[in-house]
């Protein structure tokens, strides 16, 4: 059973999950191109003392179809790099964790490596990862180094569905894994800095890792020191049975998507089953369910947001989590029965921003506080210490004394 208290999390994309959502948003349309946009967002963010926020990405443009472009010219097109955004955002907060999203599939191990130690240095510890698959030919297009066949999302049951989604979360674990021994390629106390004897690093606490796999081969050390919190938290996006396997093996947290209490148990169940399987020895996944919202001050106000979307998407709008059109009052008991459920906490993707971010941390959070579901600030301490995972021990140090 869960603790008193729940994490929360943001997901951040565009100007909101719902495809229509740039026609309504109180924002300018071209504010997602702008620095000043995402600080606003990270801001109401940790203003409300979320535990951490999430910058999606992807390689290709977004698009209505599984793969490749729709031809629509009615719908936000276009992004700025997440890492990017949360390199940006990490000098103008102080508390929140940055969680960019990259591709495992056609990006080196050793640039994601460094990339996010950089966040995790220059962001106090507060930086976290959630790697992702690539699984579009159009992804694969803008790089022309391997193929990746045309998959249909309604036969992903066939075999060679079914090989191709396996090679690419094999892949991405070898990815996690390479990138988890470069950040413990330098030991805590490498750098000596001690100007009198001319000595800055300590070469014996500089390590190779020597991975070779089947989709990498990567000798290190990493070109950037063990950062503040040793390893960055990874959270991953999990569906099913492969990515939960892939979450227990190689994450810190999982973002599921339950449609009701009862699927709830089940997902909580199935990983802490796929936890014993693959013999996990980290502490257990901090699991946060995700939920899709457009809030309102009644629930008739928030149906007829979500009916004007649709209008304008010209469809009804579905997402891989569920939608939840209401109050935040419905909305907070919602999540408590949830909590109940067990999952650790949730990372909601507004529908509309930053309109529907106003209303979570302005409203959602305080009925989650009455509620003795929330904290009221922050605790201080790096992204690991808000989520109650401990720091871990360089893997290389250990190995010498042992």
């Amino acid at each position: 059973m869960p603790g008193k208290t729940l994490h929360l999390a943001v997901a951040l994309d565009g100007l909101g999950w719902h495809p229509a959502a740039w026609r309504l948003s109180s924002a300018d349309a071209g504010s997602p191109f702008t620095a000043r946009y995402w600080t606003t967002l990270a801001g109401e963010a940790e203003h409300a003392a979320l535990d951490l926020l999430t910058i999606e990405d992807a390689l290709d443009l977004q698009s209505s179809r599984f793969d490749g472009p729709d031809g629509r010219t009615d719908q936000l097109r276009g992004r700025l790099d997440a890492v990017q955004i949360a390199a940006r955002l990490a000098p103008l907060t102080r508390h929140i964790g940055l969680v960019p999203t990259t591709s495992t599939t056609h990006t080196e191990p050793f640039h994601l490596c460094t990339a996010v130690a950089t966040l995790d240095h220059v962001s106090g510890g507060r930086a976290g990862w959630r790697p992702r698959v690539s699984a579009r030919r159009a992804e694969a297009e803008h790089f022309g180094r391997r193929e990746i066949p045309v998959l249909d999302p309604a036969r992903l049951d066939d075999p060679e569905a079914v090989r191709l989604v396996g090679d690419l979360f094999a892949e991405a674990g070898d990815a996690v894994e390479v990138v988890r021994r470069l950040w413990d390629s330098w030991q805590d106390d490498a750098e000596i800095r001690d100007v009198s004897t001319g000595r800055f690093v300590d070469r014996e606490r500089l390590h190779h890792v020597d991975f070779v796999g089947q989709w990498f081969s990567v000798k290190g050390p990493s070109i950037v020191p063990r950062s503040p919190q040793g390893q960055p938290v990874v959270a991953a996006l999990a569906h099913a049975s492969v990515p939960y396997a892939f979450a227990a093996r190689h994450a810190d947290v999982v973002f599921v998507t339950p449609t009701d209490a009862a699927h709830v148990s089940a997902i909580v169940a199935e990983i802490r089953a796929t936890e014993e399987t693959v013999g996990r020895a980290d502490p257990p996944l901090r699991i946060l369910a995700d939920l899709v919202v457009l809030l309102d001050e009644t629930p008739t106000l928030a149906r007829h947001r979500g009916a004007r979307l649709d209008e304008l998407h010209g469809a009804e709008f579905t997402s891989d989590a569920a939608v939840f059109a209401g109050t935040p009052g419905q909305l907070a008991d919602l999540l408590a029965e949830w909590h109940r459920a067990g999952v650790d906490g949730f990372r909601l993707r507004p529908g509309v921003l930053p309109d529907d971010l106003t209303a979570i941390t302005r409203t959602l959070v305080p009925a989650l506080r009455d509620r003795g579901l929330f904290r009221a600030g922050y605790p201080g301490g790096t992204l690991r210490d808000l989520l109650g995972l401990p720091r871990p021990a360089n893997r290389y140090a250990v190995a010498a004394t042992t």
